[in-house]
């Protein structure tokens, strides 16, 4: 895990990380760089340290973006001789052309290393796409050599791959203290750090405990910048957050959980790119699979890890979000019964709540049809 945390740093730095498969008994290593801050020289030098060619190594998400398809999870597209542009790169990898002749060959599934490189990308928020290079059997002991000494940081490749379930179990409980809302004086931030220290999130306890409801009410709200602090009418997020609590308060008190899930779990730099995607053309979820992630990147394992630090094993959930219903009792949380909450709908944010209706199942047809 501490290996991984360090690996998820180096690569928001923009460093190249070594995932090797020779740890796991698989026979070789790949150097994987991410290509949001790969420049063309990087590239060239990549090249020159793995002895061997490059490739764009993509989600089967941004693939069908391109205009191509592929059975498997992640492909990598070997870069021609003279693919060394990272501007053409990048566009490739995030852009809504589907471009390819002359840049790349034909596409065969990513391997477990590039695999993992992918994994590592969508961890630290990063548009989840890479240079890799395999490398080669006469540059081992020189990669060896400078993992020895600390110039590069190598990670076994089926721990990157399962990054996301690593830091199970280990939420820590950091600080508290009382915070007295517009909607709720009597309310109690409590903050909750991953081990990687890339994520903290906030449990808002609302009301005194000993009136709660047996079933307590409440609601996991991902964070949302835009609309939360600046109130962006693009989304209906504010309202849904500040409704949350008031609703949470009428019922007697209870819980928000708010989780660090900036644009359905892509980051805010990634939300951005594909606010602008929007603007093109696309609809929230088509975006958000053009930059090359899912339909909703989202996970709330940490949701019920923070429900059981606070003691709470039985729920009265407010969403309009099933799929957030299943992740609670899957996770062992009894979700007794939902109420459906909703912001409003306006000029800006209709295409993008029909989307969400459409597209990923949230139960908004009441709101819609009004």
């Amino acid at each position: 895990m501490h290996q991984i945390e360090r690996a998820i740093f180096d690569l928001r730095r923009g460093l190249p990380v070594l995932v090797d498969q020779r740890l796991e008994g698989q026979g070789h290593a790949s150097l994987v760089y991410p290509l949001e801050a790969v420049a063309s020289q990087a590239i060239i030098d990549l090249v020159n340290r793995a002895g061997s060619e490059p490739a764009l190594t993509v989600t089967r998400h941004r693939l069908a973006a391109m205009g191509l398809g592929i059975s498997q999870q992640a492909a990598s597209l070997p870069l021609l001789a003279s693919s060394t542009d990272s501007a053409l790169l990048y566009e490739a990898a995030s852009g809504t052309g589907s471009t390819r002749d002359g840049v790349f060959g034909e596409p065969r599934p990513a391997d477990a290393a590039e695999r993992a490189g992918l994994s590592l990308m969508r961890r630290a928020l990063l548009i989840p796409a890479a240079i890799t290079a395999r490398v080669a059997s006469d540059k081992l002991a020189e990669i060896d050599l400078a993992v020895q000494r600390g110039e590069i940081l190598s990670v076994p490749a089926r721990a990157a791959e399962q990054c996301f379930d690593l830091a199970k179990g280990l939420l820590k409980r950091i600080s508290e203290a009382d915070v007295p809302l517009v909607n709720s004086i009597r309310s109690r931030f409590v903050l909750f750090r991953e081990p990687d220290g890339l994520r903290e999130h906030i449990a808002v306890v609302i009301g005194d405990r000993a009136e709660w409801p047996e079933a307590v009410p409440v609601r996991l709200h991902s964070a949302c910048l835009t609309g939360d602090l600046f109130g962006s009418l693009r989304c209906d997020c504010g309202e849904q957050l500040r409704n949350g609590i008031q609703r949470i308060r009428e019922h007697g008190g209870g819980v928000l959980l708010y989780l660090a899930q900036e644009g359905r779990g892509i980051g805010l730099a990634n939300k951005l790119r594909a606010y602008q995607l929007q603007d093109a053309g696309c609809d929230t979820v088509e975006a958000d699979q053009t930059l090359g992630f899912g339909e909703d990147e989202r996970r709330y394992g940490v949701a019920v890890d923070m429900l059981a630090a606070l003691d709470i094993a039985r729920v009265h959930l407010l969403t309009n979000n099933p799929s957030k219903i299943g992740a609670l009792a899957e996770g062992g949380i009894e979700v007794t019964t939902n109420d459906r909450l909703y912001g409003t709908v306006n000029e800006h944010n209709r295409r993008y709540l029909s989307a969400k209706a459409r597209r990923s199942g949230h139960l908004l047809d009441e709101l819609l049809d009004s």
